[in-house]
């Protein structure tokens, strides 16, 4: 059902703390244009737990207009259940093309919990649902074992694989073929990724650097890897800025620096300041210094 290039967009915000759908708007449409599958919003490592379930309703309305009708997908992490299935219904009423739903990041959900409750919010929205599983951030593992076991409900379509052990990829793929459609969520494991079986990367820095994350996808899938590679290593100290607690913090000022866009978060988060700004400014501004040129795809 998906594959390609899935952004994991940042939210805007103004300077009284609204949401500046403009802004979004504009970003959102730059990498619709750069040649990217679909969007997701709202994400759970990013500001979506910052957002009120009204917000993400206006996000999500503010992406389906830039997406220029690609899928748009809505993250659903509520700590309850009861929440979650709230949200999913919402979002399936609000147009949704998808859902992509985390265990609880609060209560850490023992096998048989994980099961039930993804499938009561997948059933609650009836969309497409993409499965996080990422058990670095919210310590619930979403196992093989339990992919098998929601592999016969046809609502679960695809993987967000973020456990961080690239063998995992592999394994999906052994074990259920194209039964699910498999992302990297990992951004600084995209090639290694792409290149043992997934068919999309929901990418991070893709939101600065939309036309080196796409040519990297894109040369993967026509063979080209040699010049992916070369595009890969270039992006890697880019990449690594994903993998950081300051992650939003860091995209964002890498969106600055790039793509004329704010750094404004949402508190708790702060903007980077001090020495932990400059190194992160000198990351990008190093990478925009020896940009490489973009390949040639035939038309």
């Amino acid at each position: 059902m998906w594959s390609g290039i899935f952004p994991a967009v940042t939210t805007k915000f103004t300077g009284d703390d609204r949401l500046d759908h403009a802004e979004m708007e504009r970003c959102f449409a730059l990498l619709t244009e750069a040649g990217c599958d679909g969007l997701i919003v709202c994400g759970s490592l990013g500001e979506g737990p910052m957002l009120s379930v009204e917000e993400k309703l206006e996000v999500l309305a503010t992406a389906r207009r830039a997406a220029a009708g690609k899928p748009v997908l809505l993250t659903v992490n509520e700590a309850g259940t009861r929440e979650a299935i709230v949200l999913a219904g919402k979002a399936a009423a609000a147009g949704a093309d998808g859902l992509m739903v985390v265990p609880s990041p609060i209560y850490h959900t023992d096998p048989e919990e994980t099961v039930a409750a993804l499938k009561a919010v997948a059933h609650a929205g009836g969309l497409p649902v993409m499965i996080y599983s990422n058990r670095i951030a919210y310590r619930v593992d979403v196992t093989v074992a339990i992919m098998a076991e929601l592999a016969a409900d046809p609502l679960f379509v695809a993987i967000k694989e973020s456990s961080d052990d690239i063998r995992r990829s592999t394994d999906i793929v052994n074990t259920f073929g194209d039964r699910f459609d498999l992302f990297t969520g990992v951004d600084n494991l995209a090639y290694e990724a792409l290149s043992v079986g997934a068919v999309g990367w929901v990418a991070g820095l893709v939101t600065a650097f939309p036309a080196e994350t796409v040519a990297i996808y894109r040369l993967i899938k026509a063979g080209r890897r040699d010049e992916a590679l070369a595009i890969y290593r270039w992006f890697r100290p880019l990449l690594d800025l994903d993998v950081s607690t300051y992650l939003v913090q860091n995209i964002k000022l890498a969106e600055v620096l790039s793509i004329g866009s704010s750094d404004r978060v949402r508190m708790p988060r702060m903007p980077l300041r001090g020495e932990r700004r400059s190194s992160v400014e000198r990351v990008v501004r190093d990478a925009l210094a020896s940009r490489p040129e973009q390949p040639v795809f035939p038309t």
